[in-house]
């Protein structure tokens, strides 16, 4: 199997780190991955959550691109309801002019936070509507300038920055389809529309100036360690921590609630649902795991999500990852 593998970073802060210590690890394992022969960086814009840092992509991703040499760098994605066109077309026009030909701009229609963070951005709760009208107006302001054109991307207008549709339902897949752009879908938390999504991508799909034939970029976890019982109490320990933002943001405190009977409940139930395309284990269980979810959704591309806190931890499951993929 020589399937191109891609990393997604969560920028996943600890108690026992710096924000510091976090955004310096990020460097350290883009330098990795690019070493191990990943396709892609990619960032997702999240806001108010206090365990990941990703809330400016554009930062990241130049930082990333800056300490690198090869990998292409991107976001997966920003969340343009958040945004005008113009600010990200002049943003990843940037990038793409700082370091041309490794730039990828993935965007999605979530809040990517809760609705009181979406009204501290100042943007309109019903923002959300115009997504496929700001992504049309995204491509134009990347594409080649035109001669009426009032208002220009400088710099922007005609680096041709890669897009790609950023989803978890049919609705981003019919967009990506009309558009004739790649789609990735948020299998790695959302799985529950990934068969239809995909399918309904693929049979409409109409080819574009960017994009021929439907490209699928499916989303996995990875928890690979060199034995199955650190992998094992790694997912434990990613489980017990969704469970606990999750019991939070809903207003339910889990302090004094062990990881066993956290994880025993509902909510924890419900986190084993988000993760249900998760790979563990040592070598041989990995490859078996992504070999299965290819054969699944037959991606094109696969990007992975290894959310270890630690980092040599982190490193290491990427490193068996590639190491098993691409032999």
């Amino acid at each position: 199997m020589a399937q191109p593998l891609s990393i997604l970073d969560l920028a996943t802060v600890s108690e026992s780190s710096t924000p510091a210590d976090t955004l310096h690890a990020s460097v350290v394992t883009a330098q990795q991955a690019e070493e191990l022969g990943y396709l892609r960086y990619w960032f997702a814009e999240h806001h108010n959550m206090p365990s990941i840092l990703s809330s400016a992509p554009s930062v990241l991703i130049a930082h990333i691109a800056a300490h690198t040499s090869r990998i292409r760098v991107g976001s997966g994605g920003v969340m343009l309801p958040n945004h005008s066109p113009l600010v990200i077309a002049e943003q990843f026009g940037t990038l793409a002019t700082l370091h041309p030909g490794r730039i990828d701009l993935g965007v999605g229609r979530a809040p990517g936070g809760d609705q009181e963070t979406f009204l501290a951005l100042r943007r309109d709760p019903a923002a959300s509507k115009y997504f496929p009208q700001d992504v049309v107006e995204l491509q134009t302001m990347l594409g080649p300038e035109q001669p009426d054109q009032r208002v220009r991307a400088i710099p922007g207008a005609g680096t041709n920055v890669p897009l790609y549709i950023l989803g978890s339902s049919l609705f981003g897949a019919k967009l990506a389809a009309q558009l004739g752009l790649p789609y990735a879908f948020a299998s790695h938390f959302a799985p529950a529309a990934l068969d239809d999504a995909l399918r309904a991508y693929r049979q409409e799909f109409q080819p574009s100036d960017q994009l021929e034939a439907p490209y699928v970029i499916a989303a996995m976890n990875v928890f690979a360690a060199d034995t199955r019982e650190r992998a094992e109490s790694l997912f434990a320990e990613n489980l017990a921590r969704m469970a606990r933002s999750l019991s939070k943001r809903g207003g339910v405190s889990s302090e004094s609630i062990s990881d066993e009977t956290l994880l025993a409940s509902p909510v924890g139930h419900q986190v084993r649902q988000m993760l249900r395309h998760t790979a563990i284990g040592e070598a041989a269980q990995i490859k078996e795991d992504v070999q299965n979810f290819v054969d699944h959704t037959k991606a094109d591309e696969v990007i992975v999500a290894s959310n270890i806190v630690d980092t040599e931890a982190r490193l290491r499951s990427y490193q068996i990852l590639a190491e098993t993929v691409h032999g």
